[in-house]
């Protein structure tokens, strides 16, 4: 009889742990990287390799660092988000073009409506998206005046993202010194 008791308990437990995991969002997964400065480097930028880009360069300012590649599916949903955003003038947007040739990446862009990117960083290898911690493509960084990271979105920003979470953190972030 007790021998029932040993795989029933197990079921249960299995049971409640896939209960637990359903309730939670795909798209939340932990980062150690929120309330740390943003990884330095130092890139090439897409449009003219003669200069680059660095997080130094932006102290000061409230920035997104979109992470993105021509072979991105994703990207694509996400794309047209970005250029309203850009065009609103909500803040600046910086691209990381991850592990992507650079005119694959520029064709991508006339393409799918333009570019909405202040500045694009050339990731060639990944190494900049591996210090970020990025999982996978579209990924977006919330980083602060001083440099620091204060969100990050996994996957393609949407409109009630950007509208629920991303623009009020921005003009929070704005209004502190």
């Amino acid at each position: 009889m007790w021998k029932w008791y040993i795989p029933l308990g197990i079921f249960l437990v299995l049971g409640v742990f896939l209960a637990v995991g359903l309730t939670l969002n795909p798209r939340e997964v932990p980062t150690p990287f929120i309330g740390k400065p943003a990884p330095a480097f130092q890139l090439s930028q897409l449009d003219d390799f003669q200069k680059t880009i660095s997080p130094e360069d932006l102290k000061g300012k409230v920035w997104l660092l979109n992470v993105w590649a021509s072979w991105c599916v994703a990207c694509r949903a996400e794309h047209p988000v970005l250029l309203e955003m850009a065009r609103r003038g909500d803040l600046n947007i910086y691209g990381l073009n991850y592990k992507d040739q650079p005119n694959d990446a520029k064709g991508w862009l006339a393409q799918h409506g333009g570019n909405p990117y202040t500045a694009i960083a050339v990731d060639f290898d990944g190494r900049v998206g591996i210090d970020y911690g990025v999982y996978g493509v579209p990924e977006t960084f919330l980083i602060d005046k001083q440099g620091v990271i204060r969100h990050k979105v996994i996957g393609p920003i949407t409109r009630e993202e950007l509208n629920g979470k991303l623009l009020p953190m921005i003009k929070q972030l704005e209004q502190q010194g």
